[in-house]
């Protein structure tokens, strides 16, 4: 008899906590609670229950449905900035490591120099360029994450480019082109998958932080960083502003890594085991 291999726990936890965000966004689109956006202050800083099932803020808007709007903004970003970043950092990786020459040195060259740079650090410099809007804020963390999928794919091309069945197409006649669409590039799918697993947790705490800097999306549009900082004269006499906002940071953030390291395990069986 085969045995059935059980689903490592890890992975059930993380599809379950990153589900319930992706849900909680999804829902967000077509129906919330209250309107996110409706001020009322007859109902300012109410506590969580009753009609207001998480409270209220300063300006008497409903918190759960805040929430579940600024899930909607972070998923938003993340899947964007991820898409931009795999995308140009393949091309690039993929261009450099296969036909090597002046080229690759030049590019990894540039490549290497923003890299020394943290990512949080020149999307900041980068928003100063292009301004603080939501797409303003993909363009930068896609051109600061950019660079570290250029390098992994690079890596991989490069261990790639010398293999028989590389030799074998151009043998018969391939072009470069057809090689490196058609037999490198869906080679680098495994390290990719993996990298663009971790990146969506990088892009969420980032776009927080940018957020609760002033410099993410502008309100009276909800992000979890923003609630985080507009929550702050009001820690003593509400903490629940602060800590709702936080706790889906963090539960997104734990279920993204646990998803990923399941998805690291399934794509090489030798990291299975492996503290």
């Amino acid at each position: 008899m085969t045995r059935k291999k059980r689903i490592p726990l890890n992975a059930l936890i993380g599809i379950l906590i990153v589900g319930l965000i992706v849900a909680a966004a999804l829902i967000s689109l077509v129906w919330t609670p209250h309107d996110p956006l409706r001020i009322n202050f007859g109902s300012r800083l109410k506590l969580p229950g009753g009609r207001y099932l998480l409270g209220t803020d300063e300006f008497g808007r409903d918190e759960l449905s805040r929430l579940m709007a600024g899930a909607a903004t972070s998923v938003w970003i993340a899947v964007l900035t991820v898409t931009f970043s795999i995308v140009v950092g393949s091309i690039v990786g993929v261009l450099t490591g296969f036909l090597r020459g002046w080229t690759d040195r030049i590019v990894m060259a540039f490549n290497n120099a923003l890299l020394a740079f943290p990512g949080l650090l020149l999307a900041l410099g980068l928003l100063a360029v292009v301004g603080a809007n939501q797409y303003g804020i993909v363009l930068a963390l896609g051109l600061a994450y950019t660079p570290s999928v250029t390098r992994i794919v690079r890596g991989t091309v490069l261990s790639l480019r010398e293999k028989e069945f590389i030799e074998s197409s151009r043998v018969l006649g391939n072009s470069e082109l057809y090689t490196m669409v058609r037999h490198v590039l869906p080679n680098c799918t495994a390290p990719l998958t993996v990298l663009a697993t971790s990146m969506f947790g990088w892009v969420i705490l980032a776009e927080s932080a940018l957020s609760f800097l002033g410099l993410g999306v502008p309100p009276p549009a909800p992000t979890w960083g923003n609630m985080l900082a507009s929550a702050r004269p009001f820690m003593a006499q509400a903490s629940y502003l602060s800590i709702l906002p936080g706790l889906c940071i963090a539960l997104t953030l734990l279920g993204i890594n646990l998803l990923g390291d399941a998805v690291r395990d399934w794509l090489d069986p030798r990291m299975k085991g492996v503290q």
